[in-house]
């Protein structure tokens, strides 16, 4: 595909075909991504797009992404790309040099014995038309038989009108027209020198998904038992050697210091560091043992492992980033649309308009036949529709790259958009501004002893020296972490660790149940009935919760703690009160979201008061605090914020803020590349960290403000170039555009296109 107007066609005539809902075709990647009814099935459906791409005068085949694995980069470093990139860009230089040297001729500056006879003109044009430019003006025509006029539509009516009239005026001198052979050669060679350049473009926009590509290594050691020599010796492993395609789940593989995993797995023995930095963008190594997931791709440094393969080909975590970046990087945003549908009748307009400026110039201003056929061949050969098709893809390709080098994947252009358009972000607390793991820091009995209330952060129970725990602390404390074993919640395992870590022995149970948004109901062995959990829960028991205690938990609450609070067969026994502390890094970032001009929102389960304490702390309004609000609510206090206006982006850990994420603008999910993560969130942040919640904005934001920038290059300029190249100029300031410098702009607009794009890489 040459424009945007091929991709106007292709789109058209594959929604045209029956049972496809949506086409989208990307003219950087040359791929198109069809939607079609439940009825269809690709191996029905297949034949019937790739027919209909046929009559669009391009040719078709099916990738099946089920089969797909990862293979090496497409352009090569060997000497025939060399040679064949060195062709690629001498022979249009050549074809430049002749038409310079025979415009020189004519002006008398040189006057060469061959060069300069016009014959040898002729001659010269004849073999660029017929052989190196055959291409091009071939195109050109096909795309006019089959209705689907392109670029080379254009150009190769300009230079075979060029061609024609120079022939005419050669051989037919009585007409006293002007040879011009040495224009079309020179358009031919500018042509072909920006297609030529323009490739060598696009393959460095392409190089971030060329590099995934190349990540994972070709072959890997597979541990193969060799069998006993006799019935007392034992079946030992030896590595041997296979291609990564022929690993099955279940394998065992030996991976070396220096290697790459070349699948993911599970280690099995052995001790390493593992430099994960092209999945994550961290460059720390992180140390695997026994039981440790690994990454294929991921490079072992410092021991041998032994590894089980647990997940293949498109399976694995690089074959499912890479699908991720790739389906990004074939996407639109929503912006381009408007582009694809000018470029739709953009050749034809065209060519209405170089046919009325002939008319206009030859037949109502009398002009000279040659000037008026140069300026309609300068309208044909000026107009650039490939500049129009390439401004989004170019820009979406760099971005996506330069966000998956650096562990930031975004979805694509939609995504783009939505970003650009934010106005508020909302952080879920715990797990995302939290550590996730919450600390015991007070316990209030009933006699109201309060114990490390004062040093909270930075002392344990257990290190208050000569200072005894009181017996009855010791108690609330015991019974609350039996109860809640077998609950699965953070605030009981954070109950159960303090109790390990005061040595204390945990209370049989003999059953247990845990009440959703509530706390545990727990029995003990002597029947004893423990109830651990919020006030409005234990409220309803009914269990009597004094003045007091109310006053000392709403103390705790507003120091950011959450109470707990423990009774036994309905009596109050005492509350614990804990705190997940903040991420270091979460100040910094509210801060910098809040001077990117967005509203920083917090969502938390949490009591008011606690919420609260916890906003003050990240500088965020206490009114952006939203409290109380259960995990399958999530998603509604999103869409109540955006009922009021606002355009949200959700930042969670990608599992249980599923919902959320897919109810907000944005979804921006902390994962290490989980499936509910890449599936629902907008943008995936590898690391988990989220400090990249503000470069991944700034990214997206700059990539979208390339797009609108490209978009607004190639609109204004052939809005401009085009009355130019009509003459517009020429009755008042005699300036008139010739067919060779309507061809350089043409083809340095569309290399323009793809050098902006490219200077995303400064960001």
């Amino acid at each position: 595909m040459k424009c945007a107007g091929c991709v106007a066609v292709v789109e058209k005539r594959l929604l045209d075909c029956e049972g496809v809902k949506a086409a989208t075709v990307n003219l950087l990647t040359e791929r198109a991504t069809v939607v079609y009814g439940d009825e269809s099935s690709p191996k029905d459906l297949a034949p019937q797009l790739i027919e209909a791409i046929a009559k669009a005068g391009f040719t078709a085949k099916v990738i099946d992404q089920s089969d797909r694995h990862i293979a090496p980069s497409p352009i090569s470093s060997n000497s025939s790309s060399r040679l064949a990139t060195l062709s690629e860009i001498a022979i249009p230089a050549l074809l430049v040099m002749l038409a310079i040297v025979g415009h020189l001729g004519l002006i008398g500056v040189a006057d060469l014995p061959l060069i300069g006879n016009m014959y040898a003109h002729w001659a010269v044009s004849t073999v660029a038309l017929g052989w190196i430019g055959r291409p091009i003006w071939w195109d050109g025509l096909k795309s006019l038989w089959y209705r689907a006029p392109n670029m080379n539509s254009l150009v190769g009516l300009g230079t075979i009108s060029a061609y024609g009239a120079s022939t005419i005026a050669l051989f037919v001198p009585q007409l006293q027209w002007q040879c011009f052979f040495e224009e079309p050669v020179m358009l031919l060679g500018f042509v072909l020198l920006g297609q030529a350049l323009l490739e060598r473009a696009k393959g460095r926009a392409s190089h971030a998904i060329r590099a995934l590509m190349d990540l994972q290594p070709a072959k890997a050691k597979l541990l193969v038992k060799t069998a006993a020599e006799n019935s007392l010796d034992k079946a030992t492993e030896i590595p041997l050697e296979v291609a990564i395609a022929d690993l099955q789940v279940g394998d065992r593989i030996l991976v070396l210091p220096g290697e790459k995993m070349p699948v993911d797995g599970e280690v099995l023995t052995g001790i390493s560091n593992v430099d994960e930095s092209m999945l994550t963008g961290e460059s720390l190594p992180v140390t695997k043992q026994a039981g440790a997931s690994v990454t294929g791709a991921t490079l072992n440094l410092t021991g041998a492992l032994t590894v089980q393969v647990t997940q293949t080909g498109a399976a694995t975590t690089l074959a499912r980033i890479v699908a991720l970046v790739e389906a990004a990087q074939a996407s639109k945003a929503p912006i381009q649309y408007l582009a694809d549908r000018v470029a739709g009748y953009f050749a034809y307009s065209v060519m209405a308009i170089a046919a009325l400026t002939f008319g206009v110039w030859y037949g109502l201003l009398h002009a000279d036949m040659i000037f008026s056929l140069k300026l309609t061949i300068a309208v044909l050969v000026v107009a650039c529709p490939c500049a129009l098709g390439l401004a989004t893809p170019t820009a979406i390709m760099v971005g996506t790259g330069i966000g998956a080098e650096r562990g930031i994947l975004i979805k694509g252009g939609a995504s783009l958009e939505k970003i650009d358009q934010l106005s508020a972000v909302i952080f879920d607390k715990t797990g995302t501004l939290t550590t996730g793991q919450p600390e015991v820091t007070d316990i209030v009995t009933d006699d109201l002893i309060v114990f490390g209330r004062s040093m909270i952060d930075h002392t344990t129970l257990k290190s208050l020296g000569d200072r005894p725990v009181p017996p009855s602390a010791l108690k609330v404390l015991q019974i609350a972490a039996s109860a809640e074993v077998g609950a699965n919640h953070l605030l009981g395992a954070a109950t159960i660790a303090k109790a390990k870590e005061l040595d204390l022995p945990l209370l049989p149970i003999s059953t247990s149940q845990v009440v959703a948004g509530g706390g545990v109901e727990a029995t003990l062995a002597n029947g004893e009935l423990i109830l651990v959990g919020n006030a409005l829960w234990l409220g309803d028991q009914p269990v009597q919760i004094t003045e007091e205690m109310q006053r000392r938990s709403q103390e705790l609450a507003s120091m950011g703690k959450t109470p707990i609070f423990v009774a036994v067969n309905g009596q109050l026994m005492g509350m614990i009160a804990m705190r997940d502390r903040l991420k270091p890094e979460a100040f910094n970032v509210v801060e910098q979201l809040t001077h990117m001009g967005l509203q920083v929102w917090m969502l938390t389960g949490d009591r008011p008061e606690i919420a609260q304490a916890i906003a003050q702390q990240l500088g965020i309004p206490t009114e952006r605090a939203i409290a109380g609000v259960k995990p399958d609510g999530k998603a509604a206090a999103v869409m109540q914020l955006q009922a009021s206006g606002q355009r949200v982006a959700m930042v969670g850990d990608g599992i249980n803020d599923a919902p959320a994420l897919a109810t907000a603008n944005v979804g921006i999910a902390l994962s290490s590349g989980t499936d509910v993560a890449m599936a629902t969130a907008d943008i995936v942040l590898m690391r988990h960290d989220i400090s990249d919640v503000v470069p991944a904005i700034n990214l997206s934001r700059a990539t979208f403000n390339k797009i609108r920038q490209n978009l607004f290059w190639a609109f204004g300029y052939n809005a401009l170039a085009i009355p130019i190249a009509a003459g517009l100029l020429y009755p008042r300031f005699g300036i008139a555009l010739n067919p060779t410098i309507a061809g350089l702009a043409m083809a340095l607009s569309s290399v323009s296109v793809v050098l902006s794009s490219l200077s995303l890489r400064k960001q």
